[in-house]
């Protein structure tokens, strides 16, 4: 593939972390291969994970083709720079094609980044994730990695302001590759869960601590912060898909 706009975005996006005085932890990285088909399967904490997640991959000179939801392929100026990066466009009502277009961008060699949970986690922890993942990987005989990122969050995410004040930490860690076979999609979904959420713990732990006291809103509850539960996180997606079934409903009536 030619990468003529992704190179000087990343650089754009590299001088903008130094003038927001952002530090990064980096590690594991070294399991993300400089060469082949490999999937990254990344949490989802807040709207810049494609942004950060990338880094992942940068010690290893590799450019990741992330699948988005369609919506931003249909932005007048996201889409275009979207597919610039060739990155793949998601379809949730018709994700055969996003599927397929995954499996060949990792047989032709790419480093591909999937978002296993589909949207954004209140209460910071690994939502229940799909098996498309899994069976991406399998399908196409690629490696499999969990990737976690953490202080995301704390710059742009759902039911809280923006925050871009300078000298926040941005934790990127990649775990052990997986290889799923595809014979059983559930449980190897299950162990990428378990992978995932292993990571994250971990991550959390070694953040550095006068950057998330107790009582932080981006702290899971179980770390001691103010986020929702999982089970109260659960309920506030229920809401906010009723909340905008009636919206496009409402909008048709007025159509």
């Amino acid at each position: 593939m030619r990468d003529i706009s992704y190179p000087p975005i990343i650089w754009t996006a590299k001088t903008a972390f130094r003038l927001l005085g952002q530090r990064f932890q980096l590690s594991g990285t070294e399991h993300v291969p400089r060469d082949g088909g490999v999937l990254l399967a990344f949490n989802h904490v807040g709207y810049l994970d494609f942004i950060y997640g990338g880094f992942a991959a940068h010690p290893s000179r590799r450019l990741v083709r992330f699948m988005a939801k369609k919506e931003i392929f249909d932005h007048a100026v996201g889409g275009p720079v979207m597919r610039s990066m060739h990155h793949i466009a998601v379809d949730r009502g018709e994700g055969l094609t996003s599927y397929r277009s995954a499996i060949d961008y990792l047989r032709a060699g790419e480093a591909v980044g999937i978002f296993p949970e589909a949207t954004i986690s209140r209460s910071f922890e690994v939502k229940d994730i799909k098996t498309g993942a899994v069976r991406i990987a399998a399908e196409a005989g690629v490696p499999l990695l969990p990737v976690t990122l953490w202080g995301t969050q704390r710059m742009f995410t759902k039911d809280h302001p923006r925050d871009f004040a300078r000298g926040k930490t941005i934790a990127i860690r990649v775990g052990e590759p997986l290889h799923p076979t595809g014979a059983d999609p559930v449980a190897e979904t299950a162990e990428l869960h378990a992978a995932l959420s292993g990571l994250l713990e971990e991550t959390i732990r070694e953040y550095p601590a006068d950057e998330q006291p107790p009582g932080s809103w981006w702290l899971p509850a179980r770390f001691g912060g103010s986020a929702p539960t999982p089970e109260e996180a659960v309920r506030l997606d229920a809401e906010e898909k009723r909340a905008r079934a009636a919206k496009r409903a409402a909008k048709r009536a007025g159509a």
